[in-house]
Protein backbone atom coordinates (compact mmCIF):
# COMPACT_ATOMS: atom_id res chain seq x y z
CA UNK A 1 0.00 0.00 0.00
CA UNK A 2 2.94 2.02 0.66
CA UNK A 3 3.85 1.99 -2.93
CA UNK A 4 0.56 2.90 -4.05
CA UNK A 5 0.75 5.69 -2.28
CA UNK A 6 3.89 7.06 -3.41
CA UNK A 7 3.00 6.57 -7.28
CA UNK A 8 0.03 8.52 -6.55
CA UNK A 9 2.01 11.16 -4.74
CA UNK A 10 4.56 11.25 -7.37
CA UNK A 11 1.61 11.33 -10.17
CA UNK A 12 -0.19 14.34 -8.48
CA UNK A 13 2.96 16.55 -8.08
CA UNK A 14 3.89 15.80 -11.96
CA UNK A 15 0.22 16.81 -13.10
CA UNK A 16 0.86 20.08 -11.01
CA UNK A 17 3.86 20.66 -12.96
CA UNK A 18 2.39 19.79 -15.96
CA UNK A 19 -0.26 22.61 -15.23
CA UNK A 20 2.53 25.14 -13.63
CA UNK A 21 4.69 25.31 -16.92
CA UNK A 22 1.33 25.47 -18.96
CA UNK A 23 0.44 28.32 -17.08
CA UNK A 24 4.09 30.44 -17.13
CA UNK A 25 3.16 29.54 -21.17
CA UNK A 26 0.08 31.46 -21.54
CA UNK A 27 1.15 34.53 -19.39
CA UNK A 28 3.53 37.53 -20.64
CA UNK A 29 5.70 40.09 -19.45
CA UNK A 30 4.79 43.05 -20.40
CA UNK A 31 7.15 46.80 -20.20
CA UNK A 32 5.80 50.01 -20.54
CA UNK A 33 7.88 53.51 -21.10
CA UNK A 34 6.22 56.50 -20.59
CA UNK A 35 7.48 59.44 -21.98
CA UNK A 36 6.21 63.12 -23.13
CA UNK A 37 5.36 63.45 -26.49
CA UNK A 38 6.60 66.81 -26.59
CA UNK A 39 10.43 66.28 -26.07
CA UNK A 40 10.38 62.47 -25.51
CA UNK A 41 11.61 62.80 -21.96
CA UNK A 42 10.33 60.19 -19.00
CA UNK A 43 7.49 60.51 -16.60
CA UNK A 44 7.86 59.76 -13.45
CA UNK A 45 5.19 58.13 -11.40
CA UNK A 46 2.23 57.88 -13.90
CA UNK A 47 -0.06 55.33 -13.09
CA UNK A 48 -0.76 52.31 -15.32
CA UNK A 49 -3.89 51.08 -15.33
CA UNK A 50 -4.24 47.24 -16.62
CA UNK A 51 -7.65 45.89 -17.24
CA UNK A 52 -8.31 42.57 -19.11
CA UNK A 53 -11.42 42.97 -21.61
CA UNK A 54 -14.01 40.52 -22.09
CA UNK A 55 -14.48 39.14 -25.37
CA UNK A 56 -17.87 41.43 -25.98
CA UNK A 57 -15.50 44.38 -25.61
CA UNK A 58 -16.65 45.48 -21.89
CA UNK A 59 -13.83 45.62 -18.93
CA UNK A 60 -13.83 42.85 -16.62
CA UNK A 61 -13.58 43.45 -13.65
CA UNK A 62 -10.23 43.84 -11.03
CA UNK A 63 -7.30 45.18 -12.42
CA UNK A 64 -3.80 46.51 -11.47
CA UNK A 65 -2.26 49.61 -11.04
CA UNK A 66 1.87 50.30 -11.69
CA UNK A 67 3.63 53.36 -11.41
CA UNK A 68 6.79 54.47 -13.28
CA UNK A 69 9.62 55.14 -12.19
CA UNK A 70 12.26 58.01 -12.65
CA UNK A 71 13.10 56.84 -16.14
CA UNK A 72 9.56 56.44 -16.87
CA UNK A 73 9.07 52.42 -16.88
CA UNK A 74 7.08 50.36 -15.17
CA UNK A 75 7.22 46.24 -15.75
CA UNK A 76 4.64 43.29 -14.70
CA UNK A 77 4.82 39.48 -15.14
CA UNK A 78 2.36 36.99 -15.63
CA UNK A 79 -0.26 38.92 -17.70
CA UNK A 80 -2.37 36.26 -19.37
CA UNK A 81 -2.66 36.09 -22.76
CA UNK A 82 -6.05 38.11 -24.36
CA UNK A 83 -6.95 41.53 -24.94
CA UNK A 84 -5.82 44.58 -22.14
CA UNK A 85 -7.08 47.92 -21.77
CA UNK A 86 -4.54 50.01 -20.78
CA UNK A 87 -4.71 53.54 -19.19
CA UNK A 88 -2.12 56.00 -18.21
CA UNK A 89 -2.39 59.17 -15.79
CA UNK A 90 -0.34 61.49 -14.87
CA UNK A 91 -0.51 65.11 -13.42
CA UNK A 92 0.04 67.48 -15.90
CA UNK A 93 -1.14 64.96 -18.84
CA UNK A 94 -4.06 63.94 -20.93
CA UNK A 95 -5.42 60.28 -19.66
CA UNK A 96 -4.34 58.00 -22.06
CA UNK A 97 -6.40 54.66 -22.88
CA UNK A 98 -5.84 52.07 -25.65
CA UNK A 99 -6.61 48.14 -25.80
CA UNK A 100 -3.65 45.81 -26.69
CA UNK A 101 -3.78 42.24 -27.75
CA UNK A 102 -1.44 40.54 -25.38
CA UNK A 103 -0.44 37.71 -27.54
CA UNK A 104 3.51 37.29 -27.39
CA UNK A 105 5.65 36.15 -24.00
CA UNK A 106 7.12 39.51 -24.04
CA UNK A 107 5.92 42.65 -25.20
CA UNK A 108 7.13 46.78 -24.86
CA UNK A 109 4.89 49.32 -25.07
CA UNK A 110 5.87 53.17 -25.26
CA UNK A 111 3.10 55.81 -24.60
CA UNK A 112 3.61 58.75 -24.98
CA UNK A 113 1.68 61.68 -23.00
CA UNK A 114 0.31 65.07 -24.42
CA UNK A 115 -0.31 68.41 -22.79
CA UNK A 116 -3.73 68.76 -21.89
CA UNK A 117 -5.55 71.23 -24.64
CA UNK A 118 -7.64 73.85 -24.61
CA UNK A 119 -11.69 73.14 -24.75
CA UNK A 120 -13.49 74.46 -27.55
CA UNK A 121 -15.88 77.46 -26.50
CA UNK A 122 -18.23 79.24 -28.67
CA UNK A 123 -17.48 82.22 -27.18
CA UNK A 124 -13.96 82.82 -28.38
CA UNK A 125 -13.40 83.77 -31.53
CA UNK A 126 -11.88 81.06 -33.53
CA UNK A 127 -9.23 81.45 -36.72
CA UNK A 128 -10.33 80.29 -39.93
CA UNK A 129 -13.84 81.21 -38.82
CA UNK A 130 -16.09 83.85 -40.33
CA UNK A 131 -17.66 86.37 -38.23
CA UNK A 132 -21.30 86.09 -37.78
CA UNK A 133 -23.79 88.03 -40.31
CA UNK A 134 -26.73 89.04 -40.37
CA UNK A 135 -28.86 86.59 -41.27
CA UNK A 136 -30.04 88.30 -44.26
CA UNK A 137 -26.47 88.31 -45.29
CA UNK A 138 -26.22 84.57 -44.63
CA UNK A 139 -29.05 83.32 -47.12
CA UNK A 140 -27.45 82.27 -51.04
CA UNK A 141 -29.19 84.43 -53.68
Amino acid sequence: MSGMRRAIWVAALAALVVIAVQAQDESASLKFLVIRDYNGKPVRNASVVMHPVEKNGKQARGGLQLKTDPDGKASFDGVPYGKLRVQVLAQGFQTFGDDYDVSKPEMEITIRMKRPSGQYSIYEEHPGEKKDQPEEEKKPQ
